[in-house]
């Protein structure tokens, strides 16, 4: 307890420079919780991508620079349908921002028979019947006010709504569907789809299927899970690989910022260690006291981050115009990281501050005063 209040009273005698040093270190850290808050969005959202309709797997391009951007041949799912263990394949086509009123919602393309939009439990109106119709998510409906015979422009089209659906996808709750040629013709992607959802036989290992398919189909991505969704796109490596650079960098940078924050400190109070050092206090417990300092400011900064990340994650989304396919949200994981890293640059930082203030010899400061 000793140790804990000579701690906070050296803190309190230097507010000014243990703020300004604790949000330095805290601009760092909320950057991070900014980055882990969206890449784990990311990979929720991914989970959503892979079992749109309750599909069992997700074929997409391989070289895509993420799922949403993946483009494949119609023609395929004729030949997957005959694949062993494939029960059926839709082809499905993803249109972003074509809805003014509201931009986050997806509108996708879809054949009316398929195994997808035939799990689509209509509480209102009924499927689409012509070029001109839509359906909507119950959540879209409720967002933006929609039932059976209202009107929805998706990029500069008018089609009357015929239904409203639940399904139990976010992604599709809160989008719409249009047959899949009017979708196609709207993208300009005629014989082409985004992604093919897969519908697995009965006792069919999802394992044995990936297996074949990619021996049959080269160039395919075959994804049955978040995570491989989240590594397959080139934007989610980046964002991952961005908060490693920028923790890495934090740790650099804040260490900097509480070397030179505590050494200031260490010359200052040259006496006071002296005087710690004469009624008793070994090299050991001087450099604790410092160390403990450091890390406290550190902690300080840390949770200064937090705050400032939570509110940079959703502004970051936005910044990226996002909003369509990630909803950010730091989690106790990340909480827990950023406080380690503050942890981290504490310790960093306050070792040679520290061991310098340990080597104090109390008879050579006593004797210049």
């Amino acid at each position: 307890m000793t140790a804990l209040r000579q701690t906070l009273s050296g803190l309190r005698r230097r507010p000014g420079r243990t703020l300004l040093t604790a949000f330095g270190t805290g601009l760092g850290i909320a950057t991070i919780v900014a980055l882990l808050a969206v890449a784990d969005a990311s990979k929720r959202s991914a989970g959503d991508l892979v079992h749109l309709g309750a599909g069992d797997l997700g074929l997409f391009q391989s070289d895509a620079a993420d799922p949403t951007t993946s483009v494949l041949p119609i023609s395929l799912v004729a030949r997957l349908r005959h694949t062993p263990g494939i029960a059926d394949a839709t082809p499905l086509v993803l249109i972003v921002e074509s809805v003014p009123r509201d931009p986050a919602a997806v509108v996708f393309g879809a054949d009316p028979n398929g195994f997808l939009t035939q799990r689509l439990v209509f509480s209102s109106g009924r499927m689409f019947r012509s070029p001109r119709e839509i359906v909507v998510g119950d959540e879209l409906a409720r967002t933006l006010k929609l039932a059976p015979g209202s009107t929805l422009r998706v990029k500069n089209r008018a089609f009357r709504v015929t239904g409203v659906y639940h399904i139990g996808v976010a992604f599709q709750d809160g989008g719409a569907f249009l047959p899949l040629n009017v979708a196609q013709q709207l993208a300009g992607r005629e014989d082409e789809a985004t992604t093919i959802p897969i519908k697995l036989a009965t006792g069919t290992r999802p394992a044995t299927v990936k297996r074949t398919l990619a021996q049959d189909f080269p160039g395919l991505l075959v994804i049955s899970d978040p995570e491989e969704a989240t590594r397959a796109g080139a934007n989610g490596q980046l964002i991952a690989k961005a908060a490693l650079v920028i923790a890495v960098l934090a740790l650099v940078i804040g260490g900097i910022g509480i070397v030179n924050t505590m050494l200031m400190a260490v010359i200052e109070r040259q006496s006071e260690f002296a005087l710690l050092s004469a009624v008793g206090w070994s090299g050991l417990q001087v450099a604790r006291l410092v160390l403990t300092e450091g890390v406290v400011i550190s902690l300080l900064g840390a949770l200064i981050g937090l705050a400032l990340g939570i509110v940079g994650a959703d502004l970051l989304v936005r910044v990226l115009d996002a909003q369509a396919f990630v909803s950010p949200h730091v989690s106790a994981a990340d909480a827990a990281r950023a406080l380690l890293i503050g942890g981290l640059i504490g310790v960093v930082g306050g070792l040679y501050p520290a061991w310098r203030a340990a080597r104090i010899s109390p008879a050579r400061v006593l004797a210049r005063r």
